[in-house]
């Protein structure tokens, strides 16, 4: 089979995705990845698919071996990675069941390790953290489905296991920002120390214990909105590995111009 150029990472709720999935193996100088990756044929095109959290998911989001799960991803050739995620909503109007495709993201873990370049004058741009083509490509894909799409929309990243207060969710929706959600950081940072193109999308799992006066979100119901909306997410997702164009000259591919890196990319 050829080598996979594109990549879907899962979230929770998305354990598996290619059937029939050739299992691949792989070792990284960061340890092993969350599971073997899986490649398999998509309309032609190899795909791989990495189950973020493990299986079962093993690894809750502050466990996850981020570096290992990105560096095997390019190592097999990888260099677009799509990235559906489960999130809170910080605004009333995107409900439950609601999807997104954030373009930016905020940082509010405490203890990740967050780079491949621990020496060095390695400083990659992330003013825009989602490549901007292949978020383009994601949503004209949206698009031909017919599906409803926020275009747009600001990711504060926490540390977790645990959910927000109702203080910090509304602290959070003060600041104009739009979805809450544990998975995002450092993936999206890692992606682009790789030069890989990548791109969240966000499902609506619940409103955030800011805005839900009445209750508060638990991991039940998030899982219980995620497996309703599996079957949409997974044709979105084959369609855009199909129809998504191979990494172009993109300001992904350039951000290591002027760079001396520590370390040999594989």
């Amino acid at each position: 089979m050829p080598s996979p150029d594109i990549a879907v990472i899962g979230g929770s709720g998305f354990a598996t995705f290619l059937p029939d999935a050739e299992r691949v193996p792989v070792d990284t100088p960061y340890g092993s990845p969350s599971a073997d990756v899986l490649v398999a044929e998509v309309d032609g095109r190899a795909v791989a698919f990495l189950p973020r959290h493990g299986p079962g998911h093993r690894y809750p989001a502050h466990a996850i071996n981020y570096r290992a799960n990105l560096w095997a991803l390019r190592s097999l050739g990888v260099r677009r990675v799509l990235a559906p995620c489960a999130v809170g909503s910080l605004r009333p109007e995107l409900g439950p069941g609601s999807l997104v495709v954030p373009d930016q993201l905020v940082d509010r873990t405490t203890r990740r390790v967050q780079t491949y370049f621990d020496s060095g004058a390695c400083h990659v741009g992330f003013a825009d953290p989602y490549c901007t083509e292949l978020r383009g490509s994601l949503l004209d894909v949206i698009g031909a489905e017919h599906r409803d799409v926020t275009d747009g929309g600001v990711m504060v990243v926490i540390e977790g296991p645990r959910f927000s207060t109702r203080a910090e969710s509304r602290s959070y929706a003060a600041q104009g920002w739009s979805l809450v959600n544990m998975t995002g950081h450092p993936e999206a940072v890692l992606a682009r120390e790789l030069a890989m193109c990548y791109t969240a999308l966000a499902l609506v799992t619940d409103l955030d214990a800011g805005l839900d006066a009445a209750g508060a979100v638990d991991q039940a119901s998030v899982f219980a909105v995620f497996e309703r909306n599996i079957a949409v997410l997974r044709t979105l997702l084959a369609r855009a590995v199909a129809e998504v164009p191979a990494q172009t000259d993109c300001a992904c591919t350039r951000v290591h111009e002027g760079m001396t890196l520590p370390v040999e990319l594989p």
